[in-house]
């Protein structure tokens, strides 16, 4: 599977399920799943955090996972 890095800035999260949404530099919203939360090392998340992301190349609106932007890269 390609990949790409990106970056955005956290909509909403919901802790206790592991789901939420970013939104990209460029304005789209991406809901993400548990899945792309547990891949990455976050313990929790506020909207308004900036984050790295994971996508997947071939569905870009596909979140693999989510870390900081000072972490290295998840892939």
């Amino acid at each position: 599977m390609t990949t790409t890095l990106t970056q955005a800035t956290v909509h909403e999260f919901e802790s206790a399920a592991g789901t939420g949404s970013l939104i990209t530099d460029e304005g789209l919203v991406i809901p993400f799943e548990p899945e792309a939360w547990q891949a990455g090392p976050l313990r929790t998340m506020r909207p308004g955090q900036r984050v790295r992301v994971v996508l997947d190349a071939g569905s870009p609106r596909t979140v693999l996972a989510i870390t900081l932007a000072t972490f290295p890269d998840p892939r």
